[in-house]
Order: C-alpha cells, then structure tokens, then sequence
C-alpha cells in the first residue's frame, strides 16, 4: 500500500513537471516584440524574443538592419539566446554630459533611450538608441567563473548594399587570418561580393543609396577578442568571427619580434561570471560629414580609471624612422647616435614641439634594457630636460612585456615620459589584456602610451586616457613604399570611418611632396602622395593627441613657413565642427582650442572646387585667418603652395580650389 502511495505522488509529481516543461517552452517559444526609439525619434529598434534573440534597425522610413540574431555560448553548451524566456524588462532614458579634456572637444552630451531585457539563466541584454545610432551588450550574472565558447553577432540586410571594407591582408602567418596590423585600404564591393578566403575587421561602412550610411563598430572591448566579420551563407550579410584564445605561440613576423600563435583553444576567453560584454554598434548618418565628427565610442566605454590626469600632456613629436635619421648639412654622421638625437631635440625646442620619440635602434631589439652603446640615453634624457623636450622610447610588445612593471618603473625613474608600444598584431583576449596591463601599469609610473603596430581603438582611450595614439591605420609609414595604393583616396575616406573608432597614428608631416605621376618609393628621402596644403591640412582634419612630424629637422627647417604652421596647431581640441565631406572624395573640419579655430579641408586626386562656410565662428567679429592654400602649379609641383592673411566672419563664404590630392590649412584667430 506504502509503494502504491509512492507510485501515484512519483507520477503526479512527474505530471506537473511535465506541464511546468511544457508551460515553460510555450512560454519562451511566444514571440515577444520590444521597442524603443531614439531621444528625437529618428531611429527605432525592435527587439523580437521567440526561440532566439534578434534586433532589427529602422532609420525614418529606411530598414538599416534587417532582423539580426544575438548570442553568446557558454561552457557546457549552455546558449544565451536559445529559447530565451524574458523575465522583465526595464526602459530608461539617460541624458547625461562628460567631460573629454583630451579629445577632439572638451564635453560630450550622451542621450539615448535604453531598453534592459533580463533573462532566465543570470543573462541580460541592454539596448541603447540614440538619434546617431545604437548598439547593444550582453551581461551576465553568474556566481563562477565562465568560460566563452563563441560569440553570434549578425547583420543581415535588405539589398546587396556596397560597402567600404577593410580586409585582413597579412602575410606573416598565411594559415592564421588573425595575425594583422589591421592595416588595409578600403575595398569597395556589394554585400555578396565579400572577398573569398579572409575576414574583415571594424570600423567598416555600408552605404544604403538613397544618402544614408552606416558604420559598425565595437567599444569598450575588455577581457574579451575583438570582432572580425565574413559573409553568411546567403551572402546577404556578415556574421561574426573571432581569435580563439592563444596556448601555445612562437616568436616570428618582423625581425621575430611577433609572437605568432602555434595553436589555439577551443574557446574565446575564460573570465568572470558577473560581467559587461562588449557593446556592437552601428553609427547612422544622412549627411556624410556627421561621420567625420561622432562620439558614439567615447559614449560607451569605461570612464577613466587614473584619477589624477595632470600628468598627461598631448603634443607633437619629432620622429626619427620615418626620415631614415636623415639629417644633413651638419659635422657628424648622422644615425642612431647621441649627436644626431640631441640635433633632434634641438630641432623640436626651436619648434616648441614637445616630443621626441627615439624609435627602433635606440636598443637591443629583444631586451630594451640593454642599451645601444652609441646612445647615451640618460644624458639625451637631461638634455631633452635642459630644452623642455620630453623623450618616448620604442619598444616591441614582446620586449616589454618580459617585464613590463620592472621595464616601465626603470625608465619612468630615469625621466622618460613615455613608449611607443609596436608589433602587438594581434586582438584576442590574451592580447587585449596586456593592454589594459600595460596601460595600468604605465598610468600607475605616468608614462603616455602611443600603441602602434595595433587593433582598432575601442574605446580604452576614455578609461586610460594616459594613451594618447593608436595606429590600426595604414598611415605615412606605409605609403613611402607603396607607389600603387591611392593615398589621396584613403586619407578622405579614413575620418568617416577609421577614425570614428578612435584617434590614429597616420604620422603626417612629409615636407616632400608629389603628384600622382611623379611619386615614387624612397626610403631615405620619402615623400607623399598629394601637395604640401594635403599635409598641413590634416594635422587638423585626422585626430591624434600624440601627433608625429614624420620628415627630418632638415625638411622641416628647409619649410619653415611650413613648420611653424604645423607647430601651432594643438593635439587636443574643445569643439569640432564638421564642415563638408564625401566619403572617399573630400572632408573639411573645424576645430577649435581656446578662442582660435584651426581648419583643414583636403581632396582625393580630384581637383574641386570647394566653399568654406565661415558660420561657425563667433556672430558679430571680425576674424584674422592665416590662410595656406594650394599654389596655381600645385597640379605640377605638389609643393607649390600660396600663404595669405584675410579677413573673416560668420557671413563669410569663400570657396578654393583644392589640386588634384589637394588641401587647404587655416588658423583663425
């Protein structure tokens, strides 16, 4: 009778866990529409729940993402995002200001309407929309530690739209697409036609026709790979791809001082149950301009975490590598040499340029706290002091990260001010979390930061502002060996793109400039690509806190016109005004600092003519600008250039005539 008893609760129990079961899954399994729209109500967002997650974007009247499914897999095939059951859900609206003492303006107004969905299984989804764009983010809650197995991350799309993609094209390890410089023009191709065989990384462009593009980003990138995308298997879209983490990796690459990776786990990184994960966004403009002057990766990342910033000075720095240590008309061999560095320090105090970086040679490659024995770096040091020029050392990842804390305290104590970190190429979790230590570490012995050889900034700027540059940029560098790659091209299509991720290391400054038939590869005597107004017009137009002079003190002392241009225009800026722009055909870009506006506007190898519309100045004054404007034969010598002191104010509209790979520079006081 007791066994009866047993039997009938066992299978009543059995039956009411199994209408829990079924009330459950026809519970997650029911759709479930959410939406929110931006501050003005430009654009809205749908958020669909059935068996899957998926959002879809609407700018107007326009569909700018068609529904694209969302989920993160966990250890033990647990899917955040299959069968989702939506606890509550939450909406806010946030409109809040920040200061940005060092950046392209001084404040930034975030203002977005947000949606939180809370899921069963300690996950949620946050939803953010502002009248530029959104972006969302996963969360979690869980008690231990998890380990990521993959990441799905879709965009789907209506029409095969062109896009602007920059793809992987690194040689250095042909097997592992996700060894890169993230150094790559911009292919332009339809949706369908993504290149065969490799990965595209962030920043890219969608252009939907009818005026409106889109740009996808990611921010606030933490203990987590970045984002690479390949076409679905409809070709019309992408879908996520991502570096496994790294277990075993050997020495290669350039001078084998990259660490290339020799094999991976089957994970993308283990890290705390209780976290963000990074936001994926998409930035939406009807005006091509609006690209050129976006906020969206400072709005989503991590505030600063060096509470003290004083310390921090942005500035211009005299380069050496560029030039080949080219420096002539002097009584000494020029070369990686205590003489020829004290000529450049000297060089940048005339100049009133802060910086000046020692690169490659300064040590040994392998342990950079072994001195090349021809420079006597600590009294480089007290002389750089003597003439108010701070020094910045190069190093490879590699070498200082055999002992990044000892390295940094060692040369932080003898007055270096900074490094330039190089050869890091390379974005997976492990990667990505060096440079948060390194950036500690460096904020914690008041040393600035230039990473170069790097991925994309994604926002890391805002939490260790002590960085002030990346490259992920295919800058100056390379362009002095690529006689065939379309840099007047490039240079009006990276500030709608590239440089809405983040401030880049391009290192501008050639005094040596050339038509596109004239143009050839030099090492030691480099040039550019475009004319002399090209080049000073983009210390203002490309945004960089540390900014290079990349020609020799003898270039620049030979331009001096040129050279005390370039020395007044600052790093950092408290307002920034978008004038005109095309993506890939030209851009024209105010900044101001203090009460004097700096403008630069420049051209693809098309000549134009363009208008400057003066109404962003100050109504009811007269403004003196000092004016350098392509020369009449700058489509024959690129160096040909006119200087002009006019008179200005806000009903001021004059237009120039930009040369083939042209531009034109303006200080406005």
């Amino acid at each position: 009778m007791t066994y009866m008893v047993s039997k009938n609760n066992y299978m009543k129990n059995t039956f009411v866990l199994f209408c829990l079961i079924i009330v459950n899954l026809s519970f997650s399994q029911k759709k479930q529409d959410f939406t929110v729209t931006s501050p003005g109500g430009k654009i809205s967002v749908l958020v669909s729940v059935n068996d899957k997650i998926s959002w879809t974007i609407s700018s107007g009247k326009d569909l700018i993402l068609a529904p694209s499914e969302m989920s993160l897999t966990l250890d033990q095939n647990e899917v955040l995002g299959k069968n989702p059951v939506v606890i509550n859900s939450k909406k806010e609206s946030v409109n809040i200001s920040f200061e940005t003492p060092l950046y392209k303006k001084k404040t930034i107004q975030n203002n977005y309407n947000q949606l939180i969905l809370n899921f069963k299984n300690d996950f949620s989804i946050e939803y953010r929309v502002f009248d530029d764009g959104a972006a969302y983010r996963f969360s979690t809650k869980k008690k231990k530690d998890i380990t990521v197995k993959w990441e799905n991350v879709s965009l789907n799309f209506d029409q095969d739209y062109s896009t602007l993609m920059p793809y992987v094209r690194d040689l250095r390890n042909p097997k592992d697409p996700y060894i890169s410089s993230f150094e790559a023009h911009y292919e332009n191709k339809k949706i369908s036609e993504f290149a065969k065989d490799t990965l595209a990384f962030l920043p890219f462009l969608i252009d939907y026709k009818n005026h409106k593009k889109a740009v996808f980003l990611e921010a606030n990138l933490e203990d987590y790979p970045g984002l690479f995308v390949t076409n679905n298997s409809s070709k019309s879209g992408f879908e996520s791809r991502f570096s496994k983490y790294p277990t075993k990796e050997t020495n290669g690459g350039f001078n084998n001082i990259n660490r290339l990776i020799s094999e991976r786990a089957d994970y993308l990184v283990k890290t705390k149950g209780t976290r963000n994960f990074p936001w994926r966004a998409i930035v939406i403009a009807e005006n091509d301009a609006d690209l050129a002057n976006n906020d969206m990766v400072q709005k989503l990342s991590e505030p600063s975490r060096i509470k003290d910033i004083s310390w921090i000075k942005p500035g211009k720095v005299a380069w050496d590598w560029w030039n080949d240590w080219n420096i002539y008309n002097i009584d000494f061999k020029a070369g990686i040499n205590t003489q020829t560095y004290k000529y450049y320090i000297d060089f940048a105090s005339k100049n009133k340029v802060e910086y000046v970086v020692l690169d490659e040679g300064w040590s040994l490659e392998e342990d950079i706290m072994k001195h090349n024995p021809n420079v006597d770096l600590e009294a480089l040091i007290a002389y750089g002091k003597e003439k108010n020029v701070g020094l910045i050392l190069w190093s490879s990842w590699m070498a200082l990260t055999k002992n990044t804390d000892g390295i940094l305290k060692n040369y932080a104590d003898l007055g270096i001010k900074g490094f330039k970190v190089d050869f890091l190429d390379r974005d997976d979790a492990k990667m990505v979390n060096s440079v948060y230590d390194i950036s500690q570490k460096a904020a914690n012995h008041k040393l600035i930061l230039d990473f170069h050889g790097m991925y994309k900034p994604t926002g890391i700027q805002r939490t260790f502002p002590n960085i002030l540059n990346f490259e992920g940029v295919k800058g100056l560098e390379n362009n002095k060996w690529t006689p065939n790659d379309d840099v007047p091209l490039y240079d009006c299509t990276i500030p709608f793109i590239r440089m809405m991720a983040g401030p880049m290391d391009y290192t501008p400054g050639a005094m040596r400039n050339a038509t596109k038939s004239e143009f050839r590869p030099s090492h030691s005597t480099p040039m550019s690509q475009g004319t002399r107004c090209h080049q000073l017009a983009l210390y203002t137009i490309f945004e960089a806190p540390l900014q290079m002079m990349a020609d020799s003190p003898t270039a620049f002392m030979k331009e001096q016109e040129s050279t005390d241009f370039i020395a007044k225009v600052p790093t950092t800026f408290d307002e920034t005004v978008a004038l005109d722009g095309e993506v890939g055909k030209f851009v024209s870009i105010a900044r101001k600092k203090g009460n004097t506006w700096y403008l630069g506007a420049i051209t693809n190898w098309d000549s134009r003519d363009i208008t400057i519309d003066f109404s962003f100045l100050e109504k009811g004054k007269k403004f003196q600008a000092e004016v350098f404007s392509d020369g009449l034969n700058a489509d024959k010598a690129a160096v040909d250039y006119k200087r002009e002191i006019i008179t200005v104010d806000s009903n001021s509209k004059i237009k120039y005539r930009l040369a083939n790979g042209g531009g034109l520079a303006m200080i406005i006081r």
